[in-house]
């Protein structure tokens, strides 16, 4: 997806960007190359294809949710996906990433910087060691290419105010990964408000974008450690 493309079907969808944020999306990829050569940001540093399976693939979550100003916690977002594209086209939200590698924040630390990027944070902490303290504060949880979502559910949903939304992205197995997940997500107080399914680039590239809501407050508990999650998810 060369840069006209990628404009063009943000456009359609009533994201219109401004030379600005275009050039916030340019220098993103140039950092994300630079780095890469450094450490494993990414295998996909090919410029088409980062504005479509990073950049593009990003931002398909506001096809579907409305981001005005609120504050988002990006669970293990690496790189910065799909947090950072989506402040830059939606500049008022306020932004934390948790990753656990303190070498991923030091080059979110130098992205936001050289993006020009404010009411953005990088913290190097496990998800559920990050939760002590900061449970059910953020309005939007979100998490790309973490874990499977049976994981993902307990180390987000705690996270997420009543009234707030877990957002996750997902691929080709997306309805498997519900079926899993179901269960866990109503003990921790979530319900799934809708599951939108796309073709990002052709029918071999399946994309699931599911939406849950914070119903009810998680039980106090959760989130356990992420060994005793992984090897009995809820």
């Amino acid at each position: 997806m060369d840069q006209n493309t990628f404009v063009e079907k943000l456009a359609q969808r009533g994201i219109e960007l401004t030379p600005e944020q275009l050039d916030q999306f340019e220098k993103y990829y140039d950092i994300l190359v630079e780095w890469n050569q450094k450490m494993n940001l990414t295998a996909i540093t090919d410029k088409e294809a980062v504005y479509l399976k990073h950049f593009y693939d990003s931002l398909t979550i506001a096809f579907d949710f409305d981001f005005t100003n609120q504050k988002i916690v990006d669970v293990g977002a690496g790189a910065g996906f799909p947090s950072i594209p989506l402040k830059i086209a939606f500049p008022q939200l306020e932004v934390t990433i948790v990753d656990s590698l303190s070498k991923r924040i030091t080059f979110l630390e130098h992205l936001f910087k050289e993006l020009n990027l404010d009411k953005v944070k990088a913290v190097a902490a496990r998800s559920e060691d990050y939760a002590s303290g900061h449970c059910e504060q953020a309005d939007i949880v979100m998490a790309r290419a973490v874990a499977r979502l049976n994981i993902l559910d307990e180390l987000c949903l705690p996270l997420v105010k009543v009234g707030g939304h877990f957002l996750s992205l997902k691929g080709r197995q997306v309805n498997e990964e519900i079926e899993e997940a179901r269960h866990g997500i109503t003990v921790l107080g979530g319900e799934i408000d809708s599951v939108v399914e796309f073709n990002l680039a052709n029918q071999d590239d399946l994309r699931g974008n599911i939406i849950i809501k914070k119903i009810k407050a998680t039980p106090s508990k959760y989130p356990r450690q992420f060994g005793q999650i992984k090897k009995k998810p809820l």
